[in-house]
């Protein structure tokens, strides 16, 4: 491939490598229910939690968020003992949101389909249809939920906004507001308070994909970042509104070998809707 390849594969699996493992891993559909009815890769499981989100990063919301997805991929049947990967219809927001929350979760081995069912299908493989609906539940005869499945957190792979209140002005820190431009100026207004964070950088994350959705060669993902100021020597904090798009930048930073990037969990929803947080709106042209 143009640009070598990504140093970092352990979040990345291409189609072509899925193909030859597929019957050895858990796969989720991230995508709409009537997407993944039309067309699905045959033995996935469907699993939609778009706009499930935190608005309080502080310890007690954060740790229920946590256990609510560690229970909600348990019904999905994710086991630790299992490789997962995770598809969207490109290597899209809803896939590496979810990639990341299973890996702060601590599972060793989730990924994510890089170009999603565009890039499955164009490597000559086929979606299967869902036939008919699932029959509905007796629940004097439905068996009990699987319990959650158990393991160490990655923390470090998560910021509160805590952390991103000390990383203003940290010379070892970078934020990086991913939003669209007209939502990081602030003309965009989808919180109580619009504008950035003081010193984030803006790159937007569609930036880093190419014109199928997914991954561009890694060399240009890395000049990309690099030309602003975003290098593998500091932590990287990206921001979005909802912490979707800021998870597939962290994706691709981490495959670039990126030791130390931190998605912000609460991201602009929790912190354009407080009066304690710090806010600017950037002038224009800069």
């Amino acid at each position: 491939m143009a640009g070598g390849e990504f140093p970092d594969r352990r979040y990345l699996i291409r189609a072509r490598e899925l193909r030859e493992r597929l019957a050895a891993v858990t796969l989720i559909d991230l995508r709409p229910a009537e997407d993944f009815a039309v067309g699905h890769i045959e033995g996935s499981r469907h699993l939609d939690i778009y706009g499930v989100s935190l608005n309080d990063s502080s310890d007690a919301p954060l740790n229920a968020f946590l256990t609510l997805f560690r229970t909600l991929f348990g019904t999905r049947g994710v086991t630790l003992d299992k490789p997962v990967v995770i598809y969207d219809h490109e290597t899209g927001e809803r896939a590496a949101r979810a990639v990341w929350l299973l890996a702060v979760l601590g599972h060793p081995d989730v990924r994510i389909l890089d170009g999603g069912t565009e890039a499955w299908t164009a490597s000559g493989n086929r979606l299967v249809r869902l036939t008919e609906a699932p029959p509905p539940v007796d629940p004097t005869r439905a068996p009990p939920t699987p319990p959650p499945f158990k393991a160490t957190q990655n923390l470090e792979l998560l910021a509160t906004r805590f952390d991103v209140h000390r990383a203003i002005g940290d010379e070892r820190t970078v934020i990086v507001d991913v939003r669209r431009e007209s939502e990081y100026r602030g003309t965009e207004k989808r919180a109580r308070r619009a504008g950035t964070i003081p010193g984030a950088v803006h790159v937007f994350w569609r930036d880093h994909l190419d014109d199928r959705g997914a991954f561009r060669p890694p060399s240009e993902i890395r000049d990309l970042y690099v030309s602003k100021g975003v290098t593998p020597d500091k932590t990287i904090i990206p921001v979005c509104h909802g912490g979707y798009r800021s998870a597939n930048t962290l994706l691709a930073l981490k495959s670039l070998g990126y030791p130390s990037v931190r998605n912000y969990v609460g991201a602009w929803g929790e912190w354009g809707n407080r009066d304690d947080s710090r806010i600017i709106v950037p002038e224009p042209g800069g």
